[in-house]
């Protein structure tokens, strides 16, 4: 993937209401923000849900509807495959990683007829033997998530994944919690802990509000970061409020930029914005007072101060006892 980078993905997903309009300027927000993708989610609501599937808590709760079904809400977000072509060439043209979530194989194989390297598992397939055995065999760079998941469930997903021909290095570990948004005692960031044993890349898909939990993810070793975005927190469907706004996401992005930067070396040392100052706050040795030719050093009339121009203090033993071989006068060097 990318070395030595925390990969960020700005989850559009169904932000764009339907409308095509929408879903480039989401494109250009996660450009001017800075995220190393855009994805968006690909589904046929027919394929998806029964007309019966009542809607989960959060939607009903974000969409501000009572006993409304998941076909309708899906319906009115859905793109067809001509406007994912769209997308996908303005992302291209737009320079930023395009990616898409599949909930069906219709879409899994729309995926591969443009060639795209990369693939998002979405939680809710995890579990999808048809669909993760679609993916597999066509060797993407897979993204899978792994909300609402177990441990066996995800190793599950993996065999399945690699027996039809996906690599064990191409697969990335997302831990999520599926709660929009997710309640902090709810986040379990230490599950990341227990990813990397099984010997992944991992990262995290957040759901929290905020960024602080992204943050927290990273430290513990999370190298990619998803997060919602919305044009506007307030807009009618099940994402919005759960989402950052464009200016929300621009600090976002430079928040993860500079921990990143600050992780740096293993090695300790002086770092080059700290050698300017090394010579000014540590110290050599000086006379604290007038030493004339043969008389003995002591820690009565020599000293350590500021600047560090002449010799360390760690050496003051070799002096102490020992006749000047000339004239001091005070805050002079001894040399």
């Amino acid at each position: 993937m990318y070395k030595n980078k925390i990969i960020i993905i700005a989850e559009a997903g169904v932000n764009h209401n339907g409308s095509i309009k929408n879903a480039k300027r989401l494109i250009d927000i996660s450009k001017q923000a800075g995220a190393d993708f855009v994805k968006f989610q690909i589904f046929n609501s027919e394929d998806l849900v029964t007309r019966k599937a009542t809607m989960a808590k959060y939607q009903i709760n974000n969409s501000k509807k009572r006993n409304a079904y998941q076909y309708e809400m899906l319906k009115n977000l859905e793109l067809q495959d001509y406007e994912f072509i769209e997308l996908y060439k303005y992302s291209k043209k737009s320079k930023i990683n395009f990616l898409l979530s599949p909930f069906g194989l219709a879409s899994v194989k729309f995926i591969h007829r443009l060639k795209m390297k990369y693939i998002k598992i979405p939680s809710g397939e995890i579990t999808n033997l048809p669909l993760l055995q679609e993916i597999g065999r066509y060797k993407f760079k897979i993204f899978l998530s792994t909300g609402m998941s177990t441990i066996n469930e995800i190793s599950a997903a993996i065999k399945i994944l690699t027996s039809s021909g996906t690599r064990k290095e191409n697969i990335y570990i997302l831990h999520c919690n599926t709660e929009y948004p997710t309640p902090y005692e709810d986040v379990n960031l230490n599950v990341l802990n227990t990813l990397k044993k099984m010997n992944y890349k991992i990262g995290y898909s957040d759901h929290t509000i905020g960024d602080h939990i992204s943050i927290a993810a990273i430290s513990m070793g999370a190298e990619i970061i998803e997060k919602h975005i919305t044009l506007d927190k307030n807009l009618k469907g099940p994402d919005h409020s759960s989402s950052m706004e464009p200016n929300e996401f621009k600090v976002f992005v430079k928040k993860i930029r500079n921990v990143q930067a600050a992780f740096g070396s293993s090695k300790k040392k002086p770092t080059s914005s700290e050698i300017i100052n090394l010579k000014k706050v540590r110290k050599s040795i000086y006379a604290s007072k007038e030493i004339k030719k043969g008389d003995i050093f002591s820690l009565d009339n020599i000293t350590c101060k500021r600047p560090y121009v002449g010799i360390s203090p760690m050496k003051i033993n070799k002096f102490i006892g020992k006749p000047a071989k000339r004239n001091y006068s005070k805050d002079d060097l001894i040399k």
